[in-house]
């Protein structure tokens, strides 16, 4: 969703944002919310990845043989986007705005709703700077795992 990863075409542009944002607001809604807010990021990964492997299928129709570019670009980008759009930054707000609501309620004397607002204020502040560092390091996961076995996006599948 973020950024350079190999898979930046997002439809809806912020929709992969929407755990950060739930989580930035788990100390003041229901956690219900939160948890909706996980579904919609997880729809917004699965309809990327189903967007990819009909352009990858587009682009081979041709070639019978290039069937295999078709899954590798939905498996692809199905982890990545779940790893950098949902996985990975949902964990990092989620035990930002945890520690950071401990740490007000042992520094200071605000009321509880003050310390929670500030919580959400802090998560969804967070949010922009958290996007390039975890997506260069899915990026580097990704190239230094999944895809030493089918190469990347775009390439030939690495021969047996």
């Amino acid at each position: 969703t973020h950024g350079p990863g190999p898979v930046t075409d997002p439809s809806p542009p912020h929709t992969g944002y929407a755990n950060e944002v739930g989580e930035s607001f788990r100390p003041v809604v229901p956690v219900q919310v939160v948890w909706a807010s996980y579904g919609v990021a997880s729809a917004y990964v699965t309809a990327d990845a189903i967007d990819k492997g009909r352009k990858a299928a587009t682009a081979h129709a041709q070639d019978p043989a290039q069937a295999t570019r078709v899954g590798v670009a939905v498996v692809d980008t199905f982890v990545w986007q779940s790893l950098a759009s949902v996985v990975i930054p949902g964990f990092t707000i989620n035990r930002l705005c945890a520690a950071s609501l401990a740490l007000l309620g042992t520094l200071t004397r605000w009321p509880l709703p003050l310390r929670r607002w500030t919580t959400t204020a802090l998560g969804l502040a967070a949010i922009p700077l958290i996007i390039t560092p975890i997506d260069r390091t899915v990026d580097f996961l990704m190239d230094s795992s999944l895809r030493k076995l089918y190469g990347p996006p775009g390439e030939p599948p690495a021969p047996h």
